[in-house]
């Protein structure tokens, strides 16, 4: 063996194996920074989809229901419906005194199937609707009842209230059928259908009162009795405006968008623009959001915290009021 053989076999220097290492590292870094920035970027990928679904989910609901206010089968006036006196013991989320409200689809002439509360505090919803808790509401944020019948009849059942309508009258009742006084006069042959009320607001919390997750929800008819319980549809929705297309000239058109009209307002309303601002559940800690958010007459936000937001936004037509004015009802 030679001498250069015996040589090459001694193996690397100790300059060799620390450029070897310091290499080693510089790579190894760079694979450690480019999974932590992967990993980064999607949980906030995935953060900012939830919001945006949650965004459209809960924007695609309220609009529906709004479209529907007002929707009694195939009655046009509010007027021809009454209510099964077995109901006096149901709970009305009404204003104080007004026993039943919740199924009152007129009063003092005016409809009540589409009802706003602009800006609303904790106490101005308190006061409309009494099923609410204290310090429930996101103050700021718009609220509205909306009174209807789902799109299809159906068959009565223990649970849940329901319209019977032979097309010129109706009544609403709970359980199998209506068993008490004031009932109309009902030719056969005649439909029921699932009343639906329901009252849309933002809550301030998500799962527990503290926990800072704004989110929308509503009030809805359920259960035996039935009574108001509480349906929350998306978190990170932290604020909820709507503007009501009001036709004045009685051509089934809006002319003038209304944020706060009033209930005689309110009997013209054919249209409404709803908008959302949806906000991120978790914080991005590597940003910073100062952006301002102005959305219907909601004072503008420049939140300065860490949370991603969107405005979304959409226009709906009240489809069974619309068509009441254009038939000159």
């Amino acid at each position: 063996m030679t001498f250069a053989q015996k040589k090459y076999q001694n193996g690397f220097s100790v300059v060799e194996v620390m450029i070897a290492m310091l290499l080693s590292m510089a790579l190894a870094g760079g694979i450690i920074s480019v999974f932590v920035n992967n990993s980064y970027s999607f949980k906030q990928d995935e953060n900012i989809g939830r919001m945006q679904d949650n965004a459209r989910f809960a924007l695609r609901e309220i609009a529906f229901d709004i479209s529907m206010a007002g929707h009694y089968s195939d009655l046009h006036i509010p007027d021809s419906v009454s209510y099964d006196g077995d109901l006096a013991i149901a709970t009305p989320c009404g204003p104080a005194g007004q026993d039943n409200w919740i199924y009152r689809t007129t009063e003092a002439g005016n409809s009540l199937s589409i009802m706003a509360i602009d800006n609303a505090t904790n106490a101005a919803a308190s006061a409309a609707h009494s099923c609410f808790d204290g310090g429930e509401i996101l103050d700021g944020t718009d609220v509205v009842a909306i009174k209807r019948v789902a799109g299809a009849e159906t068959t009565p059942s223990a649970n849940g209230a329901y319209l019977r309508t032979n097309g010129t009258v109706g009544v609403l009742f709970s359980g199998i059928e209506p068993t008490a006084s004031p009932l109309p006069p009902f030719d056969p042959p005649f439909a029921d259908w699932a009343f639906r009320p329901s009252i849309y607001y933002i809550r301030q919390f998500a799962d527990t009162p503290g926990d800072d997750i704004p989110t929308l929800c509503r009030k809805a008819l359920s259960g035996a009795g039935p009574s108001m319980t509480t349906e929350c549809l998306a978190t990170g929705i932290e604020n909820l405006q709507i503007e009501y297309g009001i036709d004045t000239s009685q051509d089934g058109h809006p002319n003038v968008y209304l944020t706060n009209p009033t209930l005689t307002q309110m009997q013209d309303v054919v249209a409404a623009r709803i908008f959302l601002i949806a906000r991120t559940t978790d914080i991005d800690t590597r940003y910073v959001n100062n952006k301002t958010y102005s959305i219907s007459n909601a004072p503008d936000v420049i939140p300065g915290d860490s949370f991603h937001r969107r405005v979304f936004s959409t226009s709906v037509s009240i489809q069974n009021i619309r068509t009441m004015k254009m038939m000159g009802f």
